[in-house]
């Protein structure tokens, strides 16, 4: 007879068991729904399978440890037919990515359902209707846009409940009524977009009790009155044009000439100023053409820049953030010469220039570029990245965007990076010390874990790397590139399949499945902190003359099994290092590195390790199973060990488990 404790823990067992099937068939049966009323062709979504039971494995979906979706992303799928009722099932979800494709039909209501939203993205499709009040019951949500649809109707009162909310885009909708007077209770709300709609009524003053968490505040292009509270233009950035509003005796000369503040004698003015400046106009460009006739006639060689129509030099009001002309950076970069080039990697290359002020700066001409989202999406990715401030993360100056190019400007970091330390330096110049080494991991560690959990929405890196960490001038690491996965991939069709990184440093899973976390930062974070010690590049086929790991990860796993630490350390530091502090990083970045992504500490982990907390613990674990893996590994070399001869004469041998 079963014992009582023995058949309790069987019953436990199966109901667990019981409970996870349950769940992943129901939202499997969602998801197959969703995938259904969005009309997605044979080619698309191939493994949303009905009779796979488990819809973890299918692409574009992520879960969590218990096998529940928190995430779905089709974005650019070209996808259209309808929203399905049965999305409502998915109430674990934390993200739901729907934008850029050709959806109809309305909202539908259920989406309030999704109790654990935080991200909410239906921008740019073709939906109808009006917002569902419901979704005033989301309150995790932080990031709603619906930008470039059909929505109809007033903004509901419920979306002032969300208090969590950080960016609300409605843009390019045809929403009517007034804003409604309790999104001022929104303390979280950063972006708030209405732009192009047909809102009527006045602003409420209740935003002012806002406008310094507001970064960026657009109401232009509808049919707005009265006056503007004088503390909105106190926002970083914000538009008003294209209404009938009054700016007010003390904040006139900072509105635009288009808001018409209601009196009847401004037509006149309007006529009178347009005429004026169409006569100094033709006289400016009179005045040009004058100037390039005698130039010319004096044999004057200087080029003649033309910027792309629209490419102006001009700031716009967002922090310090710039926006360059064209002209100004290719003058700078002295027309993006090779001798200016700075660097090299996935997103493009790298120039050092010099500004007119003489300031010097590092011009990232990007690749992959081109977008149906185009040059407001680009722009609104540059804003979200420009707002991630930390003395570990690399500063955006400003970026520059015409049809065919995309850039941006940072701040030249005269230490250049830590791999060209490391393996790149001239003669006479300094080696990277031992406490310099430490001080980078520490820092670098900081900033990952301010992109991870203090940046909303987090940011994730996807290419952490001894290249992309830069040294200021007191050889404090700074972070760059950060951002540039999303900046990229936010207009390209495939994005979750897209792997991008630096052989080496990729975590397998991103490799295998090409779906990123903070884990996979961790990953190459890891690989970063080898690098760090060893001096060596994470991949080097020079090694196979000696031994079979071409890998530095395995190259410095075998060290450490065989104690020889001293083996491990990068020649350059002529042993002034202290061996116990190598052994600490080693054994950070070896936890890092761990094949498992649910195994690998968060940044914040690391960081208090690297401080000297808790790594005890997290070693003597990791050991525990890594000797219990190496021991499984090694008894399955010995069963399939046969020998030379024995290639002749195998017998069947049955494989456990099915294929």
């Amino acid at each position: 007879m079963m014992p009582l404790k023995m058949e309790f823990v069987l019953s436990a067992l199966i109901l667990s068991c019981f409970h996870s099937f349950v769940l992943s068939d129901s939202q499997g049966d969602a998801l197959y729904a969703l995938k259904n009323s969005l009309n997605a062709s044979a080619k698309q979504l191939m493994d949303w399978n009905p009779n796979q039971v488990n819809p973890c494995t299918w692409s574009n979906v992520i879960c969590d440890p218990s096998n529940n979706v928190i995430s779905v992303t089709l974005s650019s799928m070209q996808l259209s037919g309808t929203l399905s009722p049965k999305i409502g099932i998915l109430n674990t979800l934390s993200t739901l990515i729907l934008q850029g494709n050709d959806i109809t039909g309305e909202m539908p209501k259920e989406l309030g359902n999704l109790s654990n939203l935080t991200k909410l993205d239906l921008g740019n499709n073709r939906l109808m209707g009006e917002i569902p009040s419901t979704l005033g019951n989301l309150k995790k949500l932080q990031y709603f846009t619906l930008q470039g649809n059909g929505i109809t109707g007033e903004i509901p009162k419920e979306l002032g409940y969300l208090s969590n909310l950080t960016t609300l885009d409605l843009e390019n909708n045809r929403l009517t009524g007034e804003i409604p007077s309790n999104l001022g209770n929104l303390k979280k709300l950063q972006f708030l977009i209405l732009n192009q709609n047909n809102l009527t009524g006045t602003i409420p003053k209740s935003l002012s009790s806002i406008h310094q968490s507001l970064i960026n505040l657009q109401l232009a292009s509808n049919d707005l009155s009265g006056q503007i509270p004088e503390d909105l233009f106190q926002v970083p950035k914000y538009n008003f044009t294209g209404n009938r509003l009054n700016c007010g005796r003390n904040f006139q000369h900072l509105c635009a000439s288009d808001n018409d503040s209601g009196g009847s004698h401004k037509p006149k003015i309007g006529l009178i100023v347009g005429i004026v400046g169409g006569l100094i106009g033709l006289l400016l460009f009179a005045t040009v053409l004058c100037f390039l006739w005698k130039s010319s006639r004096r044999g004057y060689k200087r080029e003649v820049y033309v910027d792309v129509a629209g490419e102006v030099d001009r700031r716009i009001a967002f922090g310090q953030l710039r926006r360059f002309a064209w002209r100004e950076l290719q003058v700078a970069t002295e027309n993006f010469s090779e001798k200016n080039v700075l660097g090299q990697g996935g997103f493009g290359k790298v120039y050092k220039g010099v500004l007119g002020d003489n300031t010097k700066v590092a011009v990232k001409r990007l690749t992959d570029y081109e977008s149906p989202g185009g040059d407001a999406a680009f722009q609104r990715e540059v804003e979200m990245i420009s707002v991630a401030v930390h003395r570990n993360l690399l500063r955006l100056i400003g970026f520059c965007t015409t049809p065919t190019e995309r850039l941006l400007v940072y701040p030249f970091m005269q230490n250049l990076s830590v791999a060209y330390r490391l393996r790149e330096v001239k003669p006479g110049e300094p080696v990277l010390d031992w406490p310099t080494r430490k001080r980078v991991a520490l820092g670098t560690a900081r900033g990952l874990e301010y992109l991870h959990e203090h940046c909303n929405p987090k940011i994730i890196h996807r290419d952490v790397k001894a290249a992309n960490v830069l040294l200021d001038e007191d050889f404090e690491a700074v972070v760059g590139d950060f951002g540039l996965a999303k900046l990229v991939d936010v207009r390209k069709t495939n994005v979750t399949t897209q792997v991008r990184g630096t052989m080496g440093h990729i975590a397998p899973e991103y490799l295998s499945t090409g779906k990123s976390s903070e884990r996979t930062d961790v990953f190459g974070y890891g690989i970063m902190l080898l690098e760090l010690v060893t001096g060596q590049r994470a991949i080097d086929f020079s090694r196979l003359e000696e031994e079979d790991d071409v890998l530095l990860l395995d190259h410095v796993k075998k060290l450490e099994r065989e104690k020889r630490l001293d083996a491990i350390v990068d020649r350059n530091l002529n042993r002034n290092y202290d061996i116990q502090e190598v052994e600490m990083m080693i054994q950070v970045a070896l936890l890092c590195t761990q094949p498992s992504p649910e195994d690998r500490p968060a940044m914040s982990e690391v960081v208090r390790m690297l401080e000297g907390e808790g790594l005890a613990e997290r070693w003597e674990e990791w050991q525990h199973v890594e000797v219990s893996r190496r021991q499984e590994y090694e008894r399955l070399q010995r069963r399939f060990d046969w020998g030379e001869d024995s290639l002749y004469h195998q017998d069947a041998i049955e494989l456990s488990g099915g294929r």
